[in-house]
This record gives C-alpha cells, sequence and structure tokens, in this order.
C-alpha cells in the first residue's frame, strides 16, 4: 500500500517536472519503478540546493540583525543625551523667566493693562467714524495687540507714545466739526469724491443727506433712506452750508452713533402705515373722506341756510329763499282759514323742509358706527394672519408674525381716528340742524298763537291780513 502512494507521488513529481515524459505511457512497471527513483534523485538535489540557499541567506540575516541593533543603541545613546540636554535647557528657561519677572517687577502689570487696552481701543477704533480720516491706526493697534500677545516681544517706548497720542487724538476728534474730501458711495453704486461733514464721532453728512460708515469695509455710503421728518435734513443742509468754525447751527446729534438714526430711518411714513392696513384700512380711510366731504358740504348749507333764517328774522317780508321765508309764505297764502288749518299748514311745510334739513347727518352717523366696527374686523384678520405664521413657523422669529399684527392694530387706529372725528361732526351738522328747525318750529307756534288770538278763542273769525307781520 505504501508502495502504491510512493509511486502515484512518484507519477504527481514527474508529471510536474517533466511534463513530455508523463504524457508518455510507462512500456512496463520495471521502467515506472526507475523513472520514479530517477524523480527521487533529482527532487532530493533540489531540496539540498534551497537549504543551502537559505543558510547563505541566514547568515546575512543575522548581519543585518546585529547592524540594526548597533543602530538602536545608538540611537537610544542619542535619546537620552538629548533628553538631558532638552531638561538643562528646560531649567535654563525657567532660570531666565524667573530673573525676568525679577527685573519687571510692576512692569509685568503695565503690559497686561497695556494689552488689554490697545485690544479695546481697536475694537473702538475700528467702529469709529473717525476712522475715515485716519485709518493707518488700526493697523498700528492690530500690530501692538500681536506683539503683547507675544511672550517674546514687549511693547517700546515708541508704541506706548503712540498709543496715548492714539488715544487723545480720539478724545478730540469727538469734539470738532470737521469738512475734509472723501470716497463715498452714491445711491446709484458709483463712486464719487465729494466733501464731507464729520460731526465728531456721531454723524456724517454731504449736503442734506446723512451718510453711514461701515467698519468691515470702510466705506462711506448714503442712506437709502433718510429720516422723514424735514428738520433733520434740514438742520443737515444748514449744517453742511454754513461757513467759518464759529458759525453756530443746530444739528440733531446722534449719541449712539448710527443706531438711533437708523431706527428712525426704519421708521414706516404715513403712507406705509396705510398700506399695513391692507383692503379694510383702504374702505375705512374712504369712508372717512366721504365723511368729511359730506360734513363740510352740509356744514356749509346749513351754514348758509342758518344765515338767511336769520336775516329773515329781521326781515318784513317773507323770502322763499330760505325755509323760514317759505314757512311764512305758507301762513300768508292760508291767511284766511281758521287755526286747525293753518297749523296743519305750516306743519305740513315743516315737513316739507325737514329733508333737505337733516339731509346727510343719518348717513354720518351710520359711519361713526361702522368704522370702528370695520377697524375690528382687521383686528380680527389681522390676528388670523398672525396665528397662520404661528402655525407655520413657529414663534421663533417675531417678523413673521409683524406683518399680521401691524394690520391688526393699524386698522383699529383707522377705525377710531376715522369715527372720533366723524361723532363731533355728526354732533355739529346735527345741532344746526336742529337750530333751525327749532326756529321754524317756534315761528309756526307764534304764528298759529297770534291766529288764535286774533279769532278771539273759537278759531273760527275774518282772517287778518297782519298775519304775515310775524316775520
Amino acid at each position: 500500500m505504501n508502495r502504491l502512494k510512493i509511486v502515484a507521488v512518484a507519477l504527481s513529481a514527474g508529471m510536474l517536472a517533466a511534463p513530455a515524459v508523463a504524457q508518455e505511457q510507462a512500456p512496463s512497471l520495471a521502467e515506472l519503478l526507475q523513472r520514479v527513483e530517477q524523480g527521487q534523485v533529482q527532487d532530493r538535489r533540489e531540496f539540498q540546493q534551497r537549504e543551502a540557499e537559505f543558510r547563505a541567506a541566514q547568515a546575512d540575516q543575522e548581519r543585518l540583525l546585529q547592524e540594526a541593533r548597533a543602530e538602536r543603541g545608538a540611537l537610544e545613546a542619542e535619546s537620552e543625551r538629548l533628553e538631558g540636554e532638552y531638561e538643562a535647557n528646560e531649567a535654563r528657561v525657567a532660570e531666565l523667566e524667573e530673573a525676568l519677572n525679577r527685573r519687571l517687577g510692576s512692569l509685568k502689570e503695565l503690559f497686561g493693562v497695556l494689552q488689554l487696552v490697545s485690544s479695546d481701543t481697536q475694537g473702538l477704533f475700528e467702529n469709529s467714524i473717525i476712522n475715515i480720516q485716519y485709518p493707518d491706526r488700526t493697523d498700528f493697534l492690530q500690530g501692538l495687540t500681536a506683539k503683547m500677545s507675544s511672550s517674546s516681544q514687549l511693547a517700546s517706548i515708541d508704541d506706548l507714545e503712540r498709543l496715548w497720542f492714539e488715544l487723545q487724538r480720539e478724545m478730540t476728534e469727538q469734539g470738532r466739526v470737521l469738512r475734509f474730501p472723501t470716497e463715498i458711495f452714491a445711491l446709484d453704486g458709483t463712486r464719487v469724491q465729494e466733501e464731507i461733514v464729520r460731526v465728531g464721532a456721531f454723524n456724517i453728512i454731504a449736503g442734506d443727506k446723512f451718510l453711514q460708515f461701515t467698519p468691515e469695509t470702510g466705506n462711506v455710503a448714503v442712506m437709502p433712506r433718510q429720516p422723514e421728518r424735514a428738520r433733520f435734513t434740514r438742520s443737515a443742509g444748514n449744517l453742511f452750508a454754513a461757513v467759518g468754525e464759529d458759525t453756530m447751527v443746530p444739528f440733531a446729534v446722534d449719541p449712539t452713533r448710527g443706531q438711533i438714526l437708523g431706527l428712525l430711518t426704519e421708521k414706516p411714513n404715513l403712507v406705509e402705515r396705510i398700506q399695513q392696513g391692507g383692503v379694510v384700512g383702504y374702505v375705512i380711510i374712504g369712508l372717512g373722506i366721504l365723511a368729511l366731504l359730506l360734513a363740510a358740504e352740509r356744514l356749509i348749507s346749513l351754514g348758509l341756510a342758518s344765515r338767511k333764517v336769520s336775516a329773515q328774522l329781521n326781515a318784513s317780508a317773507p323770502d322763499s329763499g330760505n325755509p323760514l321765508g317759505r314757512l311764512l309764505l305758507v301762513a300768508q297764502q292760508n291767511a284766511g282759514r281758521d287755526t286747525e288749518t293753518l297749523e296743519l299748514k305750516l306743519g305740513e311745510a315743516m315737513l316739507h323742509e325737514m329733508p333737505a334739513l337733516n339731509r346727510g347727518v343719518l348717513f354720518l352717523k351710520i359711519i361713526s358706527i361702522v368704522a370702528p366696527l370695520l377697524g375690528l374686523l382687521g383686528t380680527v384678520t389681522g390676528m388670523i394672519v398672525t396665528f397662520q405664521a404661528i402655525t407655520l413657523f413657529g414663534t421663533g422669529d417675531p417678523k413673521l408674525m409683524a406683518g399680521g399684527i401691524s394690520q391688526a392694530l393699524v386698522t383699529t387706529v383707522l377705525g377710531l381716528v376715522v369715527a372720533i372725528p366723524v361723532v363731533f361732526l355728526h354732533t355739529l351738522v346735527n345741532g344746526r340742524a336742529r337750530r333751525i328747525q327749532h326756529i321754524l318750529q317756534e315761528q309756526a307756534a307764534g304764528v298759529v298763537a297770534e291766529r288764535a288770538e286774533e279769532l278771539g278763542g273759537d278759531g273760527h273769525g275774518p282772517a287778518m291780513s297782519a298775519v304775515a307781520m310775524r316775520a
């Protein structure tokens, strides 16, 4: 059995070593055995050759290992030497720092304060409009702050003097109104060289326009929106046109260096306020204008009618151009009638005059009632818009709710603004109409009373031609 295994292995080795021979068919078992023995001999030679090569390579590996160990020892020795040198340097540095601290003494606190002051001054100067004239001081402060932050450098006497000079110049320039040319950005984006006026560290103007300074870029530009109140732009124009240092000009100074001015320019004007009210606001304003026109027409008409009635009271003959004159004409035309008939005719004449006197008074009352209700409608719709914004975007950004709240408040204000004066106008118009009506009723009652006296109390005597003299 073992022999058969040897034969199989030999056959395999013979097939790998000599494929051409393996492909040939052996003539007999003896020849096959001979071939197997030849293959074993050849394999043994190859194994011996490989073993010799390995032993030679093993010697080289031993030599390389010894060289690596020697190099490692040398590096370890160098590392120990460097560690010792590092420790010695650390001790030397500590000694030098201690000597530096002893020599600095109180100056160390001074340099700490100097570093803090230079850092704070740098932020102050970068946001100051005085930096338009002196932009190089920012670079100096940046270099000084970097130098003070480094432990290997100290500020020199020149640095201290320059910092003191810049602080003193900043304080001095805050109290000056200075005119100088510089490059500004116009509203159309173009750069123009123009003369500007700087009011301390608070405002900069050019003509009657306020300018704004951008610290990040160092640019000066005309503000997109100017204050709505004319007194601000007028004072800016007067200051820019002033000549001489002794000229006194009233000017509104912004102590916050532009923040209040920015809020003032962002404040919506009257037209923008009205636009925030939406459709409801426009309807309220339309009703208010209609009420004002109607009240003006009624006041003029009733004023003229009141004058004519007053003139008729002092006239001897009735005039058909006024309500009282027409009433007296009716009394004159029915002078021959009995008292009851005359009273009915006069009542009919007064009823005929009432619509003309009361025309538009009821409409004014309706507007005074409807205007606040429309304002309430605008308030409700505005709050609906606000709650919709809260539902969609949450309450993180108040600007998203500002539109609905503005509509709610503006419509309420518009409704009250329209209703309050219309109530006064309605009262005034109604009072004038009632005054004329009272005069008509008084005169009619007087005519009837005189007629009754003339008829002797029974109301059926002859007519008196003097009825018209009641006027």
